[in-house]
């Protein structure tokens, strides 16, 4: 695990690491006793969810995953509102409902609190659907706009103790973006125009607030 200083002088340390070394540096968060909430975020494809589920297998009842994607809008309000073509911006998020989960679990870590998850295969939220036990003392959430200074996205970061911004190579990333939209059903083309009309634009989003995070993280392995 090794430390690179970043440039400007004022901008986060990079931090080249294993995931071994980012599940020792996650299980230090954890103090008897309190919460802690650690942010994982990053441009879309980056891999947020892996790093998330390893962190969860490797620290077990220690950690619950709450991820930022359970509020995603409807389908059908998305519809409404005109933004289903650009399902993934900041404005088809319910932000509001995000940060005051992160709030609850701020400030409630004795009571048993759900959270929704995003169930790709059907495109739509399920509420309720992930228990964070009382007591649980480390939240790992993650998601695209953690760092996001603008609306209710600019309360998420108060909430975090620590934040990780995920950089990926942009060739490595949009691949890895097209191969998950055509295992959920996209045709290789249409994946492709998705990725670089819908994701590559919220990504640029995304990389102008990793200057909010705590560590640059490159995964060495």
């Amino acid at each position: 695990m090794t430390f690179q200083p970043q440039t400007p002088a004022d901008s986060p340390p990079l931090l080249r690491a294993s995931l071994d070394d980012l599940v020792a540096r996650a299980a230090a968060m954890v103090v008897p006793g309190e919460r802690r909430i650690l942010g994982v975020t990053g441009a879309p494809g980056a891999g947020k969810s892996t790093l998330c589920e390893a962190l969860s297998r490797a620290l077990g009842q220690g950690v619950a995953v709450v991820g930022m994607d359970g509020f995603h809008l409807a389908n059908q309000e998305l519809g409404r509102l005109g933004r289903r073509g650009r399902k993934g911006a900041p404005d088809t998020f319910d932000s509001g409902g995000y940060a005051a989960l992160l709030a609850r679990l701020r400030l409630e870590p004795g009571e048993t609190i759900y959270a929704p998850v995003f169930d790709r295969a059907l495109e739509e939220s399920i509420g309720s659907a992930v228990p964070v036990p009382a007591g649980t003392p480390l939240i790992v959430t993650e998601g695209n706009y953690l760092l996001l200074g603008t609306g209710h996205w600019n309360s998420v970061r108060a909430h975090l103790d620590e934040s990780w911004f995920l950089d990926l190579p942009d060739g490595v990333r949009q691949q890895r973006l097209v191969s998950r939209h055509v295992a959920f059903g996209r045709l290789q083309n249409d994946a492709q125009t998705w990725v670089q009309q819908v994701d590559e634009p919220n990504a640029l989003t995304i990389q102008a607030t990793r200057h909010r995070a705590d560590l640059i993280v490159h995964l060495s392995d």
